[in-house]
């Protein structure tokens, strides 16, 4: 089954129906919110969570093997849960198991950057394998990105997977053990091997996490000018794999949104763009300021709060953890930064640190968790607005904002934000297509993706509700196209 045919389905079921009776209904006096479907902007390529740094165990190990299946419906399921499509997972470099690092299955130093390598592949990656395989074979997820947040350490100037230290033998970037480039572009394309082996193809090829930042756990230090260098030799070795087809590179994964335009300037004057298949950012020390100059997708690869305390709450002061404040992080994200992949920082983790990292908090002593409103904010983008979606034109409404995509299969997702406390009723006009069912979903204090009412006009007009303090998400089949 398609992604998207199970709503489609269900929209087809409920289209015009009030107590299970068809009906046409009469506008109604509202604003007007007009979708122009000539008008397009970015391709998305879907919404994520991470499961790095060994928060896949809290999945993977979970002796409740019901609220297991709970906790990965909540993720990926389309119908009761977010529907995210993107999965991203970190390629360790840490020869230390202890259960905060990410473990390299490339532990011992083989003697040289030309000696054999000796990989120790587990067949479990921290858990993260299993949660992958899931994502596909139960899903139909598509989306897999793979970073690394450093090589092993004995491939870097500093000796060590920690404290930044570059690649050696990238500019400026010499070592007395030699030039360690190619053996590292064969270690990503050896992670890659291992988990299309199991069945996983990874579609995203990352090497760098926050190049800016020398962090005491896995980093390492990158200019755009270096990232560019090894670029050139890691995406020769992706297609001499035979991988070209499947998995494509991405960089640099900054901390914030003013280093990865200046990094990605230098990767364009180095001639490396074309190599890339996203450029990826976060927003730690700074977010967009406006879609960024490249001719390659960009990605909002990590974001979150890291300084709240834990929450739960949708609304109540515009909290930097609440819910509604993510339903707007997305949009500003996607519509007023051209953002094509949106991912969250952790889709799940412990009840320590108590912020609003995680999406939602386990406790794997007691089999327990809870689940915050950010995301349901992000459950009304992610189940409707699906890999290949184009963004269209939006415009007009009275106390909302929108945002519309036409999916790959003519399915049509408009997203309305309110943007006061008070109900805005809407029409939404579509310009290019005839809507023949419409199903509406919202997200607020009392709701978590639920359907709720909206109807199609005899003329193909949708109409509709926007609560104050919620996002809701129509979702429209387009009737046959006129004779």
């Amino acid at each position: 089954m398609r992604l998207s045919e199970t709503v489609l389905l269900t929209a087809a079921a409920a289209v015009g129906r009030v107590g299970g009776e068809a009906v046409l209904t009469e506008r109604q006096s509202s604003s007007t919110v007009t979708v122009d479907l000539s008008k397009t902007y970015q391709t998305m390529d879907g919404f994520g969570f991470s499961v790095a740094f060994q928060r896949a165990n809290l999945i993977t190990n979970l002796s409740d093997k019901t609220k297991q299946r709970e906790l990965l419906d909540l993720l990926f399921n389309r119908t009761s849960g977010a529907g995210f499509t993107i999965l991203r997972v970190g390629i360790g470099s840490s020869p230390d198991s202890s259960s905060d690092h990410m473990n390299t299955f490339a532990p011992k130093n083989p003697g040289g950057p030309k000696a054999a390598p000796q990989y120790q592949w587990d067949g479990k990656d921290s858990g993260q394998l299993w949660v992958a395989q899931e994502a596909i074979n139960t899903y139909g997820v598509k989306g897999i990105y793979a970073d690394a947040w450093s090589a092993p350490g004995y491939m870097k100037t500093n000796g060590q997977e920690t404290n930044g230290g570059a690649i050696c033998g990238v500019p400026g970037a010499t070592c007395s053990s030699g030039d360690w480039r190619q053996a590292y572009a064969d270690y990503l394309v050896a992670y890659v091997k291992f988990y299309r082996d199991a069945g996983v193809n990874v579609s995203h090829l990352g090497f760098l996490n926050e190049p800016e930042f020398s962090a005491s756990y896995a980093s390492m230090s990158s200019s755009g000018a270096q990232a560019a260098d090894f670029i050139k030799v890691l995406y020769p070795t992706v297609q001499a794999a035979g991988l070209g087809n499947t998995t494509g590179i991405v960089c640099c994964d900054s901390e914030g949104w003013g280093n990865q335009v200046s990094m990605t300037n230098a990767i364009k004057s180095a001639g490396a763009e074309s190599m890339l298949k996203a450029v990826t950012s976060h927003t730690y020390t700074g977010g967009p300021s406006g879609a960024m100059n490249t001719k390659v997708p960009v990605w909002l690869s990590e974001q979150c709060d890291l300084n709240g305390g834990w929450s739960t709450s949708w609304y109540g002061s515009g909290g930097a953890g609440e819910g509604l404040t993510w339903a707007n992080n997305v949009y500003s994200a996607v519509v007023n930064n051209g953002v094509s992949g949106y991912v969250y920082w952790e889709g799940v983790q412990w009840p320590n640190p108590n912020t609003n990292e995680k999406l939602i908090k386990v406790d794997n002593r007691t089999n327990t968790y809870e689940v915050a409103k950010r995301l349901w904010a992000l459950a009304n983008w992610s189940r409707f607005v699906l890999p290949g979606a184009v963004r269209v034109g939006s415009s007009g409404g009275s106390g909302v904002k929108t945002a519309a995509f036409k999916n790959t299969d003519g399915s049509i997702a408009v997203v309305a934000i309110s943007t006061g406390s008070s109900a805005s009723n809407i029409n939404i006009k579509v310009s290019g297509a005839t809507p023949a069912a419409v199903v509406a979903y919202v997200s607020d204090n009392t709701h978590n993706c639920e359907k709720t009412t909206a109807s199609v006009a005899a003329d193909g007009t949708i109409t509709g509700s926007v609560a104050g303090r919620s996002i809701i998400t129509f979702f429209v089949v387009p009737g046959p196209p006129a004779t």
